[in-house]
């Protein structure tokens, strides 16, 4: 059995790091990759792949309740500026919350096992 290359995806996690540099706070949502690495030790199969999809389902939900609640409080922010800057740590934040929810939530669906 090979390996799931998804595991790769965990590299990514180091673009989180250039915003500790430039001073780019949006980036720190890309450490959220970094528990893409758990997939190392995970061998890829019919189990796996339908655990992947019940997280994937997880985040978008995250996703989909996260960005209306976006919109709504921004449309309460009175200057552009303020509402441009609750968008940037917002959205960032979000997308770190996406991205655990994910692994987490795969990583629960693995060691549960195979119950329905």
């Amino acid at each position: 059995m090979k390996k799931h290359p998804l595991r790769f995806m965990g590299f990514l996690g180091l673009v989180g790091l250039a915003g500790l540099f430039t001073g780019n706070y949006g980036l720190f949502g890309f450490f959220g990759f970094f528990g893409f690495f758990a997939l190392a030790r995970e061998i890829d199969d019919e189990m796996l792949r339908k655990n992947m999809a019940r997280a994937g389902f997880n985040a978008f939900i995250v996703s989909l309740v996260g960005f209306p609640v976006a919109v709504i409080v921004a449309t309460f922010i009175g200057s552009v500026e303020s509402a441009f800057l609750f968008f940037v740590m917002y959205f960032a934040a979000l997308f770190a919350v996406q991205i655990l929810t994910f692994v987490f939530s795969f990583n629960y669906y693995e060691k549960r096992g195979n119950l329905e």
